[in-house]
């Protein structure tokens, strides 16, 4: 940063890094602080594994030909819409937590010249691999769970269907992993560097 002879200062050179290195430094920043996304993760595993192990159960019980009453149905959706919820207040708890934690290293990459988009980048990145692992071993333990119990149905079952609805859960919590993760990624990106600097944590 340098001074016009007017006095206002004027960015002389901003780094944008490359997709593949955000991606490397999202993955460092999960495995220095593991124990923290695991319980970040957790939340994502959570609220997927009900979710799937009521689709699951829907069919099983259709492949025993039980049918499903329009007040069970309604009764299933707004328990999963509130667990997924309750999961992306969780996330966004976390990874504002997170922010807090590392004002010094926003701080220090964005005094060498990184942008405010890439420090977004970072954190959706990584949240999007939390979300990514956790949705897939939710939905692996939910579907598993509740296969369980249906075990005399096995050759019943709407396989393409089920493996649909798993697809469904990851991609489902990984895309509010992401959404729920802007809020702190934003916060982070605005950080003044400086201030970012001085930080006693």
């Amino acid at each position: 940063m340098a001074t016009t002879a007017s006095g206002s200062a004027k960015i002389e050179r901003q780094i944008s890094l490359p997709m593949s290195q955000a991606v490397k430094i999202a993955w460092r920043n999960i495995t220095i602080r593991l124990s923290r996304a695991i319980i970040t993760g957790a939340g994502t595993l959570l609220g997927i594994a009900f979710l799937m192990s009521v689709f699951t159960a829907n069919f099983v019980q259709q492949a025993q030909g039980i049918e499903i009453s329009a007040a069970q149905q309604q009764k299933n959706a707004w328990l999963v819409v509130m667990s997924l919820l309750v999961s992306v207040v969780g996330i966004t708890n976390a990874m504002l937590m997170s922010v807090t934690e590392r004002y010094k290293e926003i701080g220090t990459i964005k005094c060498l010249g990184a942008l405010d988009n890439f420090v977004v980048r970072m954190f959706l990145i990584e949240s999007g691999l939390l979300g990514l692992v956790g949705s897939a071993i939710g939905a692996a333990v939910g579907m598993l769970f509740m296969l369980a119990t249906g075990l005399s149905v096995l050759g019943q079952l709407n396989w393409s269907g089920l493996f649909a609805s798993f697809g469904i859960c990851i991609l489902l919590g990984t895309v509010l992993s992401v959404v729920a993760a802007v809020p702190p990624a934003i916060r982070a990106a605005k950080m003044p560097p400086a201030d970012a600097m001085r930080t006693e944590i």
